[in-house]
Protein backbone atom coordinates (compact mmCIF):
# COMPACT_ATOMS: atom_id res chain seq x y z
CA UNK A 1 0.00 0.00 0.00
CA UNK A 2 1.32 3.24 -1.29
CA UNK A 3 0.19 6.11 1.30
CA UNK A 4 0.67 9.69 0.00
CA UNK A 5 0.16 13.15 2.05
CA UNK A 6 -0.91 16.39 0.78
CA UNK A 7 0.21 19.40 3.42
CA UNK A 8 0.43 22.99 3.35
CA UNK A 9 -0.94 26.05 4.62
CA UNK A 10 -4.64 26.43 5.40
CA UNK A 11 -6.32 27.61 2.74
CA UNK A 12 -3.66 26.60 0.08
CA UNK A 13 -6.19 24.37 -2.15
CA UNK A 14 -5.25 21.33 -0.74
CA UNK A 15 -8.42 19.48 0.03
CA UNK A 16 -10.31 21.00 -3.29
CA UNK A 17 -7.34 18.79 -4.57
CA UNK A 18 -8.05 15.37 -2.69
CA UNK A 19 -11.79 15.99 -3.47
CA UNK A 20 -10.57 16.32 -7.33
CA UNK A 21 -8.72 13.18 -6.98
CA UNK A 22 -11.61 11.40 -5.84
CA UNK A 23 -13.84 12.02 -8.48
CA UNK A 24 -11.22 11.01 -10.93
CA UNK A 25 -11.18 7.09 -8.81
CA UNK A 26 -8.46 7.84 -6.42
CA UNK A 27 -9.24 6.35 -3.03
CA UNK A 28 -8.92 9.17 -0.34
CA UNK A 29 -8.56 9.51 3.13
CA UNK A 30 -9.99 12.92 4.23
CA UNK A 31 -9.07 15.36 7.03
CA UNK A 32 -9.50 14.72 10.29
CA UNK A 33 -9.16 18.25 12.04
CA UNK A 34 -12.11 19.84 10.09
CA UNK A 35 -14.60 17.39 11.16
CA UNK A 36 -13.19 17.78 14.52
CA UNK A 37 -13.91 21.16 14.47
CA UNK A 38 -16.70 20.66 12.87
CA UNK A 39 -18.20 18.37 15.47
CA UNK A 40 -17.72 20.49 18.05
CA UNK A 41 -18.68 23.41 16.74
CA UNK A 42 -22.18 21.52 16.24
CA UNK A 43 -22.36 20.96 19.94
CA UNK A 44 -21.73 24.83 20.35
CA UNK A 45 -17.70 25.26 21.04
CA UNK A 46 -17.13 27.78 18.48
CA UNK A 47 -13.13 27.70 18.73
CA UNK A 48 -12.63 24.03 19.70
CA UNK A 49 -8.85 24.64 18.26
CA UNK A 50 -8.36 26.46 21.60
CA UNK A 51 -8.73 23.62 23.64
CA UNK A 52 -5.57 21.78 25.02
CA UNK A 53 -6.73 17.94 24.10
CA UNK A 54 -7.80 19.21 20.58
CA UNK A 55 -4.58 17.76 18.86
CA UNK A 56 -5.06 14.70 20.71
CA UNK A 57 -8.41 14.33 19.53
CA UNK A 58 -7.22 14.96 15.76
CA UNK A 59 -4.52 12.46 16.32
CA UNK A 60 -7.00 9.55 17.82
CA UNK A 61 -9.37 10.20 14.63
CA UNK A 62 -6.56 10.13 11.83
CA UNK A 63 -5.13 6.93 13.36
CA UNK A 64 -8.28 5.48 12.59
CA UNK A 65 -9.35 6.41 9.76
CA UNK A 66 -6.14 5.00 8.64
CA UNK A 67 -6.12 2.02 9.88
CA UNK A 68 -9.75 1.80 8.63
CA UNK A 69 -9.14 2.78 5.26
CA UNK A 70 -9.87 -0.02 2.65
CA UNK A 71 -8.86 0.24 -0.87
CA UNK A 72 -11.54 1.28 -3.09
CA UNK A 73 -12.72 -0.65 -6.15
CA UNK A 74 -12.13 2.41 -8.32
CA UNK A 75 -8.73 3.19 -6.91
CA UNK A 76 -5.98 3.12 -9.70
CA UNK A 77 -3.42 0.61 -8.96
CA UNK A 78 0.23 0.60 -9.46
CA UNK A 79 1.30 -1.11 -12.80
CA UNK A 80 2.61 -4.17 -11.51
CA UNK A 81 -0.73 -4.83 -9.95
CA UNK A 82 -0.22 -4.32 -6.65
CA UNK A 83 -2.25 -2.91 -3.65
CA UNK A 84 -3.95 0.52 -4.88
CA UNK A 85 -2.59 3.86 -3.92
CA UNK A 86 -3.93 6.00 -0.98
CA UNK A 87 -3.84 9.83 -0.85
CA UNK A 88 -4.10 11.56 2.41
CA UNK A 89 -5.03 14.90 3.03
CA UNK A 90 -2.74 15.70 5.85
CA UNK A 91 -1.31 13.21 8.42
CA UNK A 92 -0.09 13.57 12.35
CA UNK A 93 2.68 15.43 11.18
CA UNK A 94 0.68 18.43 10.39
CA UNK A 95 -1.29 17.24 13.89
CA UNK A 96 2.25 17.96 15.68
CA UNK A 97 3.35 21.12 13.21
CA UNK A 98 -0.38 21.92 14.63
CA UNK A 99 0.11 21.53 18.28
CA UNK A 100 3.60 23.71 17.92
CA UNK A 101 2.52 26.42 15.90
CA UNK A 102 -0.41 26.85 18.67
CA UNK A 103 2.37 26.44 21.74
CA UNK A 104 0.44 23.75 22.78
CA UNK A 105 1.98 20.40 24.69
CA UNK A 106 2.46 17.28 22.70
CA UNK A 107 0.09 15.07 24.29
CA UNK A 108 0.62 11.33 24.23
CA UNK A 109 -1.73 10.10 21.53
CA UNK A 110 -0.10 12.51 19.33
CA UNK A 111 3.58 11.40 20.59
CA UNK A 112 2.20 7.52 19.88
CA UNK A 113 1.03 8.05 16.51
CA UNK A 114 3.71 9.40 14.98
CA UNK A 115 6.06 7.37 16.22
CA UNK A 116 4.06 4.48 15.37
CA UNK A 117 3.19 5.76 11.62
CA UNK A 118 7.48 6.44 10.82
CA UNK A 119 8.12 2.75 12.84
CA UNK A 120 5.88 1.33 10.66
CA UNK A 121 6.10 3.27 6.97
CA UNK A 122 2.96 3.93 7.21
CA UNK A 123 3.55 7.08 4.20
CA UNK A 124 5.52 6.91 1.41
CA UNK A 125 8.77 9.48 2.08
CA UNK A 126 7.51 11.48 -0.99
CA UNK A 127 4.58 14.14 0.27
CA UNK A 128 3.01 17.07 -1.81
CA UNK A 129 3.72 20.45 -0.47
CA UNK A 130 0.50 22.58 -1.99
CA UNK A 131 1.35 26.02 -1.94
CA UNK A 132 -0.35 28.80 -1.08
CA UNK A 133 -2.58 31.05 -3.52
CA UNK A 134 -1.99 34.11 -2.42
CA UNK A 135 -4.50 34.37 -0.12
CA UNK A 136 -6.91 33.01 2.79
CA UNK A 137 -10.59 32.43 2.48
CA UNK A 138 -11.81 32.37 6.14
CA UNK A 139 -14.49 29.85 7.07
CA UNK A 140 -15.73 28.48 10.12
CA UNK A 141 -12.94 26.26 10.51
CA UNK A 142 -10.06 28.70 9.31
CA UNK A 143 -9.93 31.41 11.37
CA UNK A 144 -6.42 32.19 10.10
CA UNK A 145 -4.87 35.17 7.88
CA UNK A 146 -2.78 34.88 4.85
CA UNK A 147 -0.01 36.14 6.90
CA UNK A 148 -0.62 33.47 10.02
CA UNK A 149 -0.94 30.84 6.79
CA UNK A 150 2.67 31.37 5.55
CA UNK A 151 4.55 31.31 9.53
CA UNK A 152 1.53 27.50 9.79
CA UNK A 153 3.01 26.21 6.42
CA UNK A 154 6.94 26.90 7.49
CA UNK A 155 6.36 24.55 10.57
CA UNK A 156 4.57 22.35 8.20
CA UNK A 157 7.76 22.21 5.80
CA UNK A 158 10.31 21.97 9.12
CA UNK A 159 8.33 19.14 10.67
CA UNK A 160 8.15 16.61 7.61
CA UNK A 161 11.80 17.34 7.08
CA UNK A 162 13.14 16.81 10.70
CA UNK A 163 11.20 13.44 10.12
CA UNK A 164 12.96 12.31 7.10
CA UNK A 165 10.23 13.61 4.56
CA UNK A 166 10.92 15.19 0.83
CA UNK A 167 8.48 17.71 0.02
CA UNK A 168 7.42 17.49 -3.54
CA UNK A 169 5.96 21.20 -4.43
CA UNK A 170 2.66 21.50 -5.85
CA UNK A 171 3.09 25.47 -6.89
CA UNK A 172 -0.16 27.74 -7.28
CA UNK A 173 -2.36 27.56 -10.76
CA UNK A 174 -5.85 26.26 -11.85
CA UNK A 175 -7.38 23.13 -10.16
CA UNK A 176 -7.04 20.72 -13.28
CA UNK A 177 -3.20 22.03 -13.78
CA UNK A 178 -2.41 21.40 -10.30
CA UNK A 179 -4.60 17.78 -10.33
CA UNK A 180 -2.73 16.86 -13.50
CA UNK A 181 0.64 17.65 -11.60
CA UNK A 182 -0.25 15.36 -8.57
CA UNK A 183 -1.30 12.69 -10.89
CA UNK A 184 1.76 12.77 -12.67
CA UNK A 185 4.24 12.70 -9.69
CA UNK A 186 2.00 9.44 -8.53
CA UNK A 187 2.13 7.87 -11.44
CA UNK A 188 5.81 7.85 -11.86
CA UNK A 189 6.64 7.70 -7.97
CA UNK A 190 4.87 3.91 -8.35
CA UNK A 191 6.91 2.89 -11.42
CA UNK A 192 9.53 2.84 -8.67
CA UNK A 193 10.58 1.05 -5.25
CA UNK A 194 7.83 1.78 -2.21
CA UNK A 195 9.92 4.28 -0.10
CA UNK A 196 8.05 4.48 3.26
CA UNK A 197 9.28 6.54 5.76
CA UNK A 198 10.42 4.47 8.07
CA UNK A 199 12.19 5.40 11.54
CA UNK A 200 11.78 4.69 15.65
CA UNK A 201 12.59 8.14 17.04
CA UNK A 202 10.10 10.10 19.16
CA UNK A 203 8.50 13.26 17.19
CA UNK A 204 11.27 16.12 17.03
Amino acid sequence: MRRHVLTGAPGAGKTTLVDALRRRGWSVVAEASTDVIAAAQARGVAEPWRWPEFAEAVARLQRARQQAAEPQGGAWRDRDGGAPAQVYDRSPLCTLALARFLGRPVGPALVAEVTRVLREGVYQRQVFLVEPLGFVTRTAARRIGYAGSLAFARVHEEIYRAHGHELVVVPPGPVPVRVALLEAHLRRLASLPSDPCEGGAHPR
